[in-house]
Formats: structure tokens, sequence, C-alpha cells
């Protein structure tokens, strides 16, 4: 990892953040930022996703959840939060904060905020 910065619209910025392979299929990844930790999720078929690294409920670590398609279950209490929106499914009710991610080259690219 590079660190390399890509400028974007409205004061974003790409960030380089990690390898593919440094995010194990089916697991995560914490990134720390400075607006919090973002936790980066790896399905089966290497679909990345980020969002922050606390369930809606009760804040549980997302990242120590499990990776199931394109869900991760919080370790805590078992809410089921959807890696593509951020929801937790129902019944639970709350949303978790999704950060852009892409995938270039084997490289993971965080949006972040300069």
């Amino acid at each position: 990892m590079d660190g390399s910065v890509v400028s974007g619209a409205q004061g974003t910025h790409w960030v380089e953040v990690a390898r593919l392979e440094d995010i194990p299929r089916l697991g995560s990844r914490v990134v720390a930022t400075a607006t919090g930790d973002i936790a980066l999720f790896r399905t089966s078929e290497d679909i990345v996703f980020a969002l922050d690294d606390h369930c809606p409920h009760k804040g549980g670590p997302l990242s120590q959840g499990i990776v199931h398609g394109q869900a991760v279950t919080c370790p805590l209490h078992n809410w089921v939060i959807d890696l593509n929106s951020g929801e937790a499914q129902a019944p639970d009710v709350g949303c978790v904060k999704r950060t852009p991610v892409q995938v270039q080259e084997g490289r993971v690219l965080l949006a972040l905020r300069a």
C-alpha cells in the first residue's frame, strides 16, 4: 500500500488503503481514518464494501462479524447488516454509514474527504 491519493469531486479524494489480498475472502480489515474506523469487507466473489466499523444496535465491531453473501452479522447480538446499503435486515432497524470503495488492479481505494 502506498497511500496514493487521487482528487475527486467536492473535496473527496480516492486514497489507496489496502491491496485486495490484504482482506481475507469472507473476512474484513479495519482502516483507521480521521473520522473513525472503517471496515473493509470482501465477499467470496472478491467484491469489497466499506462501512463504519460499528453496528447501529449497540456499536459492536462489525469487522469482527461473519461475512456471508453480501451481508455481515454483528458479533454482539447477531444483527445482519446488508453490505450494499448498510441497512439492518428486518425485523431490526438501523443503518451504518457506507464509504465509496473501488478496486483497481488489486488496489483498494476509499473515497475520503480532504
